[in-house]
């Protein structure tokens, strides 16, 4: 088989990783700090995707759509955590699931009323608009754009965790939330940041896979799944995990699309098992985590 035609399919796999990262992302930070497990994050995906559509065909601007939509949906998710998971904190860990579960079925219908059922395309940037020469191959310039974006994202999120007060506050609260209470730290309002910066990742990745796809009242669905795999590979809650299965499954599916196309829907899950079958607690996870 061709050289440069396995390369491309590579650099393709890095780029589904990198949408598939900025998903898994969001969900190991809310678990991580929260507990809850978010079955609405596919649906605010593909809210995010809806949002950035809307506003660059207000502003005719791409960039204005990538900027806004994410803040727009991050403070969108704020207000679900406040008014509808909040209350459900001292509760069963399923109450918040299964919430967060039927609210993704609410978002996604109400998102159909209004556009309708039929996909709608978002065209690229002028300005990402064709294709790089990398020396073994020609590559879309998108993206590129894409996993450059994603990369400057995790640099920003790894800086404000590890080297930031709110960051050693998140960190010290996804421990021990008892104690930053004991020591004065309004832990609440840390949860309130802490879902917004999940949601608006999540709504960031639909704006960046946008102009790769249709955008789709049904988009978040696949990607729910799979990143519920990538977060499971990864470990739960475990940010460097969720980076490094991103890159995994995203590689996996696109090298077997190329090799085995049949195969290339379940390979991820095949993924899964094994891992689980070596590490239950996931690649970068701590045992009892889930």
């Amino acid at each position: 088989m061709d050289a440069e035609l396995v390369a491309m399919q590579l650099f393709s796999g890095v780029a589904l990783g990198a949408i598939l990262i900025m998903v898994a992302l969001g969900l190991s930070i809310i678990f991580g700090m929260l507990g809850v497990v978010n079955f609405a994050h596919g649906a605010l995906f593909m809210v995010g995707a809806y949002a950035g559509l809307w506003v660059a065909s207000l502003t005719g601007s791409f960039w204005w759509g990538l900027l806004v939509a994410p803040v727009a949906i991050g403070l969108f998710g704020m207000a679900i955590e406040r008014v509808l998971i909040r209350p459900l904190y001292r509760r069963s860990v399923d109450d918040p699931l299964l919430l967060t579960f039927g609210l993704g079925y609410v978002l996604v219908e109400a998102v159909r009323i209004l556009f309708g059922s039929d996909g709608i395309p978002f065209p690229t940037p002028p300005e990402l608009a064709g294709v790089a020469d990398l020396g073994i191959g020609f590559f879309p310039i998108y993206r590129l754009f894409v996993v450059g974006v994603v990369a400057a994202v995790l640099i920003l999120v790894w800086l404000c965790l590890e080297k930031t007060r709110f960051g050693l506050i998140v960190r010290a609260g996804a421990r021990d939330p008892l104690i930053m209470r004991v020591l004065g730290v309004d832990i609440a309002r840390v949860w309130l940041l802490v879902f917004g910066l999940g949601v608006g990742l999540t709504a960031l990745g639909g704006v960046l896979a946008a102009p790769m796809r249709n955008v789709n009242p049904e988009m978040g669905s696949l990607v729910l799944a799979e990143a519920f795999v990538v977060t499971v590979i990864g470990g739960m809650g475990s940010l460097v995990g969720a980076v490094v299965a991103g890159l995994l499954v995203g590689v996996a599916i696109s090298m077997t699309a190329l090799f085995a196309p049949e195969m290339a829907t379940i390979v991820m899950f095949a993924l899964m098992a094994l891992v689980l079958l070596v590490r239950p607690q996931g690649l970068f996870g701590k045992p009892g985590r889930a």
